[in-house]
């Protein structure tokens, strides 16, 4: 175990390598943790596995915080209320792999793979799969339909992950997008800085930082995915003008005590990480066994609440089902609620339920 431990962590030439070296069967798994993982493999023919050998040396056992975000449980097929797609992006994709939601913004699907695929991920439908949704025709089809929608200004590329394209393939696709005049800003949503941190190399940066005013939101949930090479590659992103923010995601049995979100928030500051969302974790299928009560999360809000610096706070936000749009929670937003179910108020001014 010792050796295979001290073998994961060990570096590499670049970060492809790292992703060539990632673990896709549970079976490779034999050795380096003391518990047998056999009752776990029937869900690899659901959902694939990643884990790259950087985020593999951080984990110390299959339950503990890292080990549940990125080792598959057998509890993924006990899920028999989520959805696949409960937020309706392909009902709001005029074009496939966009998502027009906000009438003044869309995200843009360019990549269909992640540097580890995220146990709780909210589109476990398309992570992974064969043969690959993302292809060079559907950027094209995203690419006109944003240049033909005055309407939109802001343009966020999420997938997957958008920093799995290579660099040159990323360049063209940011210098594309610039092309439409009335885009303001460009967001990537990524969770390499945490997952794959060699993969923000100087090259990628200064890549990048062309493309001003662009935004990059990252993705941690534990103060343990905060390493010396996390903070590396967020300093680099933040010394070359790209404002980073964090959209973590509340997880039962992860990070869902206030001592470990105090602990988390005070870590991504001082990595110049702002925390920007809290997320209540969507009913997506195979998720079930990550999502506390809403309760837990306003208890975690209120430990936060002047406790900690206010650049240290995020938004509690739940995404409401059907595509009606992220909402911040409060408690006095609640509208009403029954055992199952809450109402609350949307961007539109409709009252949504929201099941829990």
């Amino acid at each position: 175990m010792e050796s295979f431990k001290a073998m994961a962590g060990q570096p590499f030439k670049n970060w492809q390598e790292y992703l060539e070296k990632s673990i896709v069967s549970l079976h490779e798994l034999d050795g380096f943790f003391s518990r047998d993982l056999k009752e776990r493999v029937p869900v690899l023919d659901h959902y694939p596995m990643r884990i790259n050998p950087y985020y593999l040396s951080l984990i110390t056992d299959p339950d503990d915080p890292l080990g549940k975000q990125a080792i598959p449980h057998i509890r993924e097929l006990d899920d028999v209320c989520g959805l696949k797609d409960p937020l309706d992006e392909l009902g709001q994709s005029p074009v496939a792999n966009l998502i027009h939601r906000y009438p003044d913004r869309v995200v843009f699907l360019v990549s269909d793979t992640c540097a580890m695929f995220c146990r709780h991920c909210m589109r476990k439908r398309n992570i992974g799969i064969r043969p690959p949704f993302s292809s060079r025709e559907t950027l094209e089809k995203g690419l006109g339909y944003i240049r033909n929608t005055p309407a939109i200004r802001d343009v966020i590329l999420s997938g997957g992950d958008p920093l799995m394209l290579d660099t040159p393939k990323l360049d063209w696709l940011l210098k594309e997008i610039r092309k439409a005049p009335h885009v303001d800003i460009i967001r990537i949503h990524s969770r390499i800085p945490c997952t794959l941190p060699m993969r923000i190399t100087e090259n990628l940066v200064r890549t990048l930082s062309t493309y001003h005013p662009l935004y990059l939101n990252t993705h941690f949930n534990h103060p343990d995915e905060i390493t010396e090479q996390a903070a590396q590659a967020c300093a680099r992103l933040a010394d070359s003008g790209i404002p980073l923010g964090c959209q973590t995601v509340l997880l039962k049995g992860v990070n869902d005590t206030p001592e470990i979100m105090v602990s988390l928030m005070r870590k991504l500051i001082k990595i110049r990480v702002k925390p920007y969302y809290l997320h209540h974790p969507d009913p997506v299928a195979g998720t079930a066994h990550f999502r506390p009560s809403l309760e837990t999360g306003f208890h975690i809000m209120k430990a936060l609440r002047g406790h900690i610096s206010g650049i240290a706070v995020p938004q509690y936000m739940i995404d409401l089902p059907g595509g009606k749009g992220k909402t911040a929670l409060l408690p006095f937003d609640l509208k009403g609620n029954s055992p199952q179910k809450i109402q609350v108020e949307n961007y539109l001014g409709d009252i949504c339920e929201y099941p829990f």
